[in-house]
């Protein structure tokens, strides 16, 4: 469980039980989909649905970073793309941080937003040159860049950082939302399918269908892969976060460069001070060891077992290009996915482009964010993610991975493959243990006892309850 997790709202709001017509529906409870809803609150006939609870899903699981400096994403936009790019997305991100703002003091949000700087360094000599062309085009943008002195316990060669940057609880701020909101939400309402009929859009949730004239797709990984095909486009990437209490809280932020990542962050509220610390970073078709990897947090952080607050683990969808899908995918149909581990500033951001978008307002930075778009980074990774997809499905088919304990069984039952875990108790969980959303074989989570997807982060749980997507069927055994 994630230390934001404990905050989350699990009074649910009522499920859709009976067929219903709507102008605009949200498909998605996140920061993106709730902050969609709320710019389009005074709108008419707008509905958000939800498979769980609001902020259940990747939200949760986020470190609530609202920064503007991202590794080292200018320099790449700028190599990679052109200048322009590189100076409109800073833009976006410096405009998502103020709506975040204005949101929170409008509404009076009691979320802990706290003032930091924001730190990115390097101990490789051979990032050193490209934390520095980041420090020069931020400063040709007229951001005050001041370098050295990482106040982190951790080697360093170099290090950048930046003024006017923020840390926040995203779990007060989605209740607090939530609240406002209660009678445009259904929770527990699981969009399994969607069809065009007449100029409308049919959403399928169990027994029970909406109608709408306009979709926004919000939730993390879309649940179709046409027209969209998103596995083309982007690879998943994993991430392991622990949480400990600590003395002092210093108020910066930080991350290196590329992964591992290294990251860290400070939360203050009554109950004490805690540092927010992420590493073993990779690609979920590389590595599938997830004890291991939350021991690696342990080691660069120097955090001992009785000090552990909180662990979990949190994917994102890394996009070719580096930048986040957000706009028209077809006429009356919209998405936002793809934030690249900076879900906080693209979420906002995507709730108020897309709210303008859908009520033909003109939007900033439209040719930015393009659906169907095109470039060098795309066509360059093509073949590196379909092998990465091919490499993910043949590598999830081995039974017998090496962490695997004795409490684990594979075995087939009416010619399919099942597992069979036993927990502490002694009782036996059984599950499917293919993947029903594209046929890859589940990995059991040994830390968070959830069966995960190594091909594209559909979560179960360990009695096979499809608890995150894409995928929307569950993997319960029945006899």
């Amino acid at each position: 469980m994630s230390l934001w997790a404990k905050s989350l709202n699990q009074e649910a709001l009522p499920s859709l039980e009976t067929e219903k017509n709507v102008d605009t529906l949200i498909i998605g409870g996140g920061i993106a989909g709730l902050t969609t809803l709320y710019y389009l609150k005074n709108t008419p006939n707008v509905f958000l649905v939800d498979a769980s609870l609001v902020g259940e899903g990747v939200t949760k699981n986020t470190t609530g970073k609202l920064t503007y400096l991202q590794n080292t994403i200018y320099s790449d936009l700028k190599n990679n793309i052109n200048y322009d790019t590189a100076a409109s997305y800073l833009n976006t991100q410096k405009m998502a941080i103020e709506l975040a703002k204005e949101i929170i003091e409008r509404e009076r949000i009691d979320c802990h937003l706290e003032k930091v700087d924001s730190f990115v360094f390097t101990n490789k000599d051979s990032e050193v040159k490209k934390l520095k062309q980041e420090s020069a085009f931020l400063i040709s943008q007229g951001i005050e860049v001041k370098e050295g002195n990482l106040p982190l316990k951790v080697p360093y060669l170099c290090a950048i950082n930046v003024p006017n940057t923020y840390v926040f609880h995203p779990i007060l701020y989605m209740n607090h939302l939530k609240k406002l909101l209660k009678d445009k939400i259904y929770e527990h309402t699981k969009i399994t399918k969607i069809k065009q009929k007449n100029g409308k859009y049919i959403c399928y949730s169990g027994k029970t269908k909406i109608i709408a004239s306009k979709v926004i797709v919000t939730c993390h990984y879309p649940f179709f892969f046409l027209p969209f095909c998103l596995p083309l486009k982007s690879h998943i990437e994993k991430s392991y976060i622990i949480a400990r209490k600590v003395e002092k809280n210093p108020k910066f932020s930080a991350i290196n460069v590329t992964n591992p990542s290294i990251s860290v962050r400070y939360y203050e509220d009554k109950s004490g001070i805690y540092e927010i610390c992420l590493s073993s970073s990779h690609k979920t078709s590389d590595n599938q060891d997830d004890l291991k990897n939350f021991k690696n947090v342990k080691r660069i952080f120097n955090i001992k077992d009785e000090d552990v607050v909180a662990s979990w683990s949190n994917v994102d969808i890394i996009t070719d290009d580096k930048l986040p899908y957000i706009g028209k995918m077809k006429k009356n149909f919209y998405i936002a996915c793809g934030f690249n581990t900076w879900g906080m500033t693209n979420g906002i951001l995507s709730g108020f482009l897309l709210s303008r978008k859908v009520l033909g307002k003109k939007i900033p930075f439209e040719d930015l964010f393009l659906v169907k778009r095109s470039n060098f980074y795309q066509v360059k990774n093509f073949f590196s993610n379909l092998l990465g997809s091919a490499i993910s499905f043949i590598g999830s088919k081995k039974r017998n991975k090496d962490w695997y304990k004795k409490n684990l069984v594979f075995t087939k039952k009416n010619g399919k493959s099942i597992a069979i875990y036993t927990d502490k108790e002694g009782k036996k969980h059984l599950v499917y243990t293919t993947c029903p959303h594209m046929g890859c074989s589940l990995v059991f989570n040994e830390k968070e006892k959830t069966w995960d997807c190594p091909c594209h982060s559909s979560r179960y749980t360990m009695d096979g309850e499809c608890i995150k997507g894409p995928s929307t069927k569950d993997i319960k055994y029945k006899e």
